[in-house]
């Protein structure tokens, strides 16, 4: 078979017979070959009796056999075969409660897959796949229609949605397809692959019209992916959307079905997509030679199967695309390779499960891009279903396969021997280690120095009495207090005897009292020490213990440095330059976070150009680090891990290598590296977009325009864009004209008072000396939360947070201008001199932009408080709903006052704290309701998540450092992820499977705010006791760890 040939022209049998291993395997959790072939043998191929055997309590598992171990021996497999015991394991959602039921469902399930193969030439995958996209479209059609409200949606603002410099383009989530962002993305940022689907031309001879069902579905997704990709390279858009590519998926297949599927099917059917379009090219421009297929030799490698069959050694060669690896029982990427290329005599070196199975595996041609499918899910028979398994396992940065190669294979078998004789004496020094470490011959051990310590200190204690019970009855006790009857006898230690039940109430007290409520001197020693022991035995004894704890110290020393030799040696074992010349570079990591029936996934691409990880996540494209992908990617670390590997050749520079002109020898970068055709079809998008954008400022400059038209300032003081009836230069109330009246009035009644000259311009200078002096002195005091003087007085917040001298003095002159100051007799002249000092300040004495911007500062401050005070209102009467909005709106209000100053806004902990608390209150809530089973109570519920929990989950999610958040958001994922393992109706496992990836598809990218609640309106005297009152009540309530 050579590497060009199609899969779908292999023997149709064998493709059938491999199908039937991997249902086999999934259904029963059963990964030996040997056994699932003897099994489907046994059963002369029917399913289900295979599956009743392989499940009955009572079967034995079949003796193994020479000629049935081997199933890559024999010829003609299809090409995504089983490599050993790594077999290329789908997901089945299985929600059958009766095993005999899931036995028929699965034997009726093959019989129509075959009848469909029969007559329409459709796989099994294929209509998977078919089904994954019709839900994924569906769901989003569905969203389209909703009638309630979300909080949070997409900007209006098309800046929001604009492509910031040269940052990668994200793709949109159109409806549960994060899994066909992350597979295209690491696609797309693979250069040479990039550039074979954007150079790729349709078949002159088939343009109008496709001679078969392939090239009906190929070519216009072929011609969608051009499209998608070229957005991807020139879009001025920060994200574009792939709906048409996944619709060209979706339509390819028709099918009710909407069961979800593992997303590997999906990168396998678009590798065998991509296969059949470029075949057709390659067969147009072939020109009598053999045709060459780019996908093949991109993506598809050899293997050497060797090993023995009825005793006679054979040697096989297969091909494969995605290589698939178990997980479960190794702690890295090497240890799962070794399991998969050697197997029975030769026995894995890391794993103690591996069973002999008498073949190996040899690499004969490795592609240029290397994928590996880490195999996750393991089917419970319990409960009927597949589950993720979240084990760590490490891999590296740079992947050397020498030791894997069929030319080193001689030095590799040398290598493994030493390896297997080092780990027998390993295992040998770990076990001797234990003894020393746990030493003991009960439940309880401890080491051996400790041991030994102890009985040296024990020794070494000195007696201060013969009987701790005579000391505590001579010295401890008062005396009297204890009586011959205060001692229990052994036989009343061990159980009450007729002598101590007859004894009276009152009595048991008085002989129990003195040891409950007797204090024991401090002069008494605390550790027990032996009674009778003379020095010279003491001498010994103490001579012999050090002597052995010395030897047991340097025992254990030596071991652990034998041991950490031994393990050194092993892991530099493939380290000489021999075994390094076949290096492999990580390029893509494919994430899954979630569980196995439901879950959300993004990519770590690496960005040769800049040298750093990028991570995809939909729409958002971030730089990242190392340590978050590991963190993310290794397992073992809440849900997320890595279920695709893609390496590269680090030797074929091609592969993620820009172009450069040859004539200028600058690298060709955007649409310069595009076709002409799509080169247009992206100015055009880009066009409509620049559109778009100058709508929006035209929108802008409209209502900018409007507002200062419509607005009226009063004389002295400066126009404003947005109303604030309860701010000082704007005191549209009475209550707060009022209040500034009396504060003015005030300071000026003092400086009369003190100040002999009474000429107006005197008494307004020393007025506002004795108004700064008291707004400095309340925003100098440390005061706690509930007297927050910022709320007094907007100076008292400028003085805070270091606001220019000149916006302090102008609003002080603002205050004393007031116009209500007119009906007061004395302050009319002092009214007039501010209002005539305010006209004479020039424009460049004070900045009035700086000034328009400090007191929107306060305006957004106060709102925030407002924001903050309902909403913990709003909190304490236990209405979540309300009060999630309103601290919402208060975090997000407060966030951009608190990045520009430590006083610009409130506590971030208190307001992150009461957040996080709703969102937990509501999760509990519509868990409840869900549980209850009552239609009416789970769609509320539903709603409620749908609503409220998934919209502000990103929040939570953004800043990385607030571990409370994050571990607020993985607890409420777990609570609804348990209910996978739940039996319940139909109609509840179904909306849950539908609700679920929206619980878990949750991206980081921060949404537009969109509908804010309403800002109440307070006077500065209600808004100081409300919040006072407020915070003085939540002091006085425990913070659960706040």
């Amino acid at each position: 078979m050579t590497v060009e040939q199609n899969v779908l022209q292999q023997s149709n049998s064998q493709k059938h017979q491999q199908t039937f291993l991997n249902q086999l395997r999934e259904i029963t959790g059963i990964n030996d070959t040997q056994v699932l072939q003897q099994a489907l043998k046994d059963s002369n191929g029917n399913l289900e009796l295979a599956v009743t055997l392989l499940t009955a309590k009572n079967a034995k598992i079949p003796q193994q056999e020479e000629t049935t171990y081997y199933q890559t021996a024999l010829p003609g497999n299809d090409r995504y075969i089983s490599v050993g015991s790594q077999a290329d394991t789908n997901v089945i959602d299985l929600t059958g409660d009766d095993k005999d039921d899931l036995q028929r469902a699965i034997a009726l399930s093959l019989e129509e897959s075959n009848r469909t193969f029969r007559e329409t030439g459709i796989t099994d995958e294929e209509q998977a796949i078919s089904r994954v996209l019709e839900a994924s479209i569906a769901e989003n059609k569905a969203s389209l229609k909703r009638t309630h409200p979300e909080v949070w949606s997409d900007s209006p603002n098309p800046y929001d949605r604009k492509r910031q410099d040269i940052c990668p383009v994200g793709l949109k989530n159109v409806g549960n397809t994060c899994w066909f962002s992350a597979v295209i993305q690491s696609l797309f940022n693979l250069l040479e692959f990039r550039r074979l689907v954007l150079n790729y031309n349709l078949p002159a001879s088939v343009q109008d019209l496709p001679r078969n069902q392939k090239e009906h579905r190929n070519l216009p997704f072929m011609r969608e992916l051009r499209y998608l990709f070229a957005l991807l390279v020139g879009s001025k858009r920060k994200y574009v959307d792939p709906s048409r590519a996944v619709e060209i998926l979706k339509d390819a297949f028709k099918s009710n079905d909407s069961q979800q599927q593992d997303v590997s099917e999906f990168t396998h059917k678009l590798l065998d997509w991509l296969e059949d379009a470029f075949q057709i090219q390659a067969e147009e421009e072939q020109n009598g030679e053999k045709p060459k297929n780019p996908m093949v030799e991109l993506f598809y490698g050899r293997f050497l199967a060797a090993g023995f069959l009825e005793g006679k050694k054979f040697e096989n060669t297969e091909m494969f695309g995605q290589y698939p690896l178990q997980v479960n029982g190794f702690k890295d990427l090497h240890e799962c390779l070794e399991a998969a290329m050697v197997e029975g005599e030769i026995e894995s070196l890391h794993s103690e499960n591996s069973g002999k199975s008498g073949q190996e595996h040899w690499f004969t041609e490795l592609p240029p891009v290397l994928t590996f499918e880490l195999s996750r899910f393991e089917f419970n028979q319990a409960l009927g279903r597949p589950e993720k398994i979240h084990n760590k396992l490490e891999f590296p940065p740079v992947l050397y396969l020498d030791r894997y190669m069929h030319k080193n294979r001689e030095t590799t078998r040398i290598k493994r021997d030493e390896i297997k004789r080092l780990k027998e004496y390993l295992t040998v020094l770990q076990q001797r280690l234990e003894r020393y470490l746990s030493y003991g011959s009960g439940p309880k051990r401890f080491p051996l120095v400790d041991v030994l310590q102890y009985a040296l200190e024990f020794a070494s204690s000195k007696p201060v009495c013969t009987s701790p019970i005579e000391d505590l009855n001579t010295s401890a006790l008062p005396s009297g207090t204890l009586s011959t009857q205060a001692i229990p006898s052994t036989a009343e230690q061990q159980g009450p005897s007729t002598e101590t039940q007859s004894t009276s109430p009152a009595q048991r007290s008085v002989i129990h009292k003195p040891f409950t409520q007797s204090r024991i001197p401090p002069d008494l020693p605390m550790h027990p020490a032996p009674r009778h022991i003379t020095e010279e035995e003491l001498s010994v004894l103490e001579g012999c213990l050090h002597r052995w704890r010395k030897e047991v110290e340097n025992d254990t020393r030596d071991l652990q440095e034998s041991i950490a030799r031994i393990q050194r040696t092993i892991e530099l074992m493939y380290s000489d330059k021999s075994m390094l010349q076949v290096p492999y570079r990580l390029h893509a990591v494919l994430v899954h976070e979630g569980q196995a029936n439901a879950g959300h996934y993004w990519a770590y691409i690496y960005d040769s150009y800049q040298q750093r990880w990028m991570k995809y996540n939909d729409i958002s494209v971030t730089k990242s680090t190392w340590e978050e992908l590991e963190r993310d990617s290794f397992g073992g670390y809440r849900n997320a891990s890595a279920y695709c590997l893609m390496y590269i050749n680090d030797k074929e520079p091609l592969l993620i290598q820009e172009e450069f002109n040859k004539e200028t020898g600058h690298m060709i970068v955007g649409l310069d590296t595009l076709p002409p055709d799509l080169r247009d079809f992206v100015k055009e998008d880009n066009k409509r977009f620049e559109k778009e954008l100058e709508e929006w400022d035209a929108q802008v400059s409209l209502k900018t325009q409007q507002e200062k038209t419509s607005h009226i300032p009063r004389v002295p003081l400066p126009s404003t864009a947005q109303e604030e009836p309860e701010y000082l230069e704007q005191p549209s109330t009475a209550d707060i004209s009022k209040q500034l009246k009396e504060d003015s009035i005030r300071a000026i009644t003092k400086a009369f008072t003190e100040q002999e000259d009474k000429n107006p311009e005197t008494i307004m200078h020393m007025a506002i000396k004795f108004e700064y002096a008291r707004l400095l002195k309340l925003a100098q005091e440390d005061t706690p939360p509930e007297r927050d003087y910022r709320l007094h007085h907007a100076i008292v917040y400028f003085i805070q947070n270091q606001a220019p001298k000149k916006i302090i003095e102008r609003t002080l002159l603002e205050q004393f201008a007031d116009h209500n100051l007119s009906f007061d007799e004395r302050c009319r002249n002092i009214m007039k001199v501010a209002q005539a000092k305010i006209q004479m300040i020039k424009p460049d004495e004070v900045n009035m932009e700086d000034y328009e911007w400090w007191h929107q500062e306060y305006r957004n401050f106060r709102d925030t408080t407002i924001y903050l005070m309902v909403g913990l209102e709003f909190f304490q009467k236990r209405n979540f709903k309300e009060a999630l909005l309103y601290l919402i709106c208060a975090y997000h209000k407060n966030k951009e006052l608190s990045s520009n100053g430590l006083y610009r806004g409130h506590d971030e902990e208190l307001l992150s704290h009461y957040r996080r608390e709703c969102l937990l209150k509501l999760n509990e809530c519509a868990a409840a309701q869900f549980e209850s089973g009552d239609d009416q109570q789970v769609n509320k519920g539903l709603e409620i998540m749908n609503e409220l929990i998934v919209p502000c989950l990103p929040l939570l999610l953004v800043d990385e450092t607030e571990e409370k958040d994050i571990v607020a958001v993985e607890d409420m994922r777990n609570r609804w992820c348990s209910y996978l393992g739940q039996e319940m109706e139909p109609n509840l496992q179904e909306k849950l499977t539908d609700f679920l990836p929206k619980l878990l598809d949750c991206s980081t990218e921060i949404k537009g705010f969109n509908d804010s609640p309403k800002v109440p309106s307070y006077s500065t005297h209600e808004l100081c006791e409300r919040f006072a009152r407020i915070m003085l009540s939540l002091s006085r309530t425990p913070a659960d760890g706040r």
